[in-house]
């Protein structure tokens, strides 16, 4: 058995494909495997696979039916060997340093999930790397950090999990922000976690990625996955009920701003609906204090009329991640 199996969905990316590989293969941690699941590309990236192949036989290819980016990492799971699981995706790429350093906290401190930082990349201009720190959390104290957006991201790339927490938990077909459709279930499933909050795994992006397309109605999958989400945080992390709440109604935000900047017509039904959750939520939302001083004068102006409304564009911003 190797200790680490790293999949690694690929789907066109012909481009960017040996950026990602070559920094797997120059790990300074040698003890894993490599599974490049090839998600019916259309373009070169199966063959650069096979390639790739023939040179290092910690890599295995497989070829599959156009799925998404759940169905892939799904069978990548089915088919890894190792004692560990990471993700990587195929326009990322990592530091040489990253599996070592997983690795290393995830054995010297006996935690199932053990977490690095990510180094966000636009359009060539990489983000501030934060000051490091090292945090041996329950899953609770995890899962809060996640839901404040700090230290923490719901990605499921940076992250070495044990093997046997996949064993009754897949990725949703079908569905946009999938990441987010499953992190409390994870969560549950790990009595510690350690985080390392120095930046290993450079994330890459894209200008076609689901947080740069305009408005689709795959991005009410967020406000699902999120909805799905605080009925597991009451009842396994009740005291994290209001930060759940919150991060349910930051998913409604969220999708009203990328159907206005997306200049979508105002009056949908599905604008509505968002509308009148976020008015009935008002209260929680203008009383908490986990939501800004704008964020608060901008739903007051919704709660007068839609019009007066700004939408927050979110470019930079780290709560949400991308989807094949």
């Amino acid at each position: 058995m190797v200790a680490i199996s790293i999949i690694v969905p690929v789907y066109n990316v012909e481009k960017l494909l040996s950026k990602c590989v070559d920094s797997i293969l120059n790990q300074n941690f040698k003890d894993f495997e490599l599974l490049l699941i090839d998600d019916g590309s259309k373009d070169k990236s199966g063959l650069i696979c096979e390639e790739y192949a023939k040179k290092d036989s910690r890599i295995s290819v497989y070829h599959k039916t156009n799925g998404g980016l759940s169905s892939a990492r799904n069978y990548g799971i089915e088919h890894a060997f190792g004692e560990f699981i990471t993700f990587i995706d195929s326009d990322d790429y990592i530091d040489k340093s990253m599996l070592e350093i997983l690795y290393n906290n995830m054995i010297e401190n006996d935690v199932d999930l053990s977490i690095t930082g990510v180094r966000d990349i636009y359009n060539g201009k990489t983000s501030i790397d934060v000051d490091r720190e090292k945090l041996l959390l329950n899953s609770e104290e995890t899962l809060k950090f996640m839901l404040m957006g700090k230290k923490i991201n719901v990605y499921a790339v940076s992250k070495l999990y044990k093997r046997s927490i996949f064993e009754n938990i897949k990725y949703p077909l079908g569905k946009a922000y999938e990441d987010s459709y499953i992190i409390v279930d994870i969560l549950k499933k790990c009595s510690s976690v350690f985080v390392d909050t120095i930046p290993q795994y450079n994330y890459y992006h894209r200008a076609d990625s689901i947080t740069t397309l305009s408005y689709s109605s795959r991005d009410l999958d967020y406000i699902e996955a999120w909805t799905r989400n605080f009925e597991k945080i009451k009842s396994a992390f009740p005291n994290l009920e209001d930060l759940g709440l919150r991060r349910v109604c930051f998913s409604y935000f969220f999708v009203l701003d990328k159907i206005l900047l997306a200049n979508k017509e105002r009056e949908t039904t599905n604008t509505k609906d968002i509308v009148n959750f976020l008015k009935e939520n008002s209260t929680f939302i203008l009383n908490t204090p986990y939501f800004s001083k704008n964020r608060k004068i901008a739903l007051r102006l919704l709660k007068i009329n839609l019009k007066l409304y700004k939408p927050f564009p979110y470019i930079m911003n780290r709560f949400i991640q991308k989807s094949n």
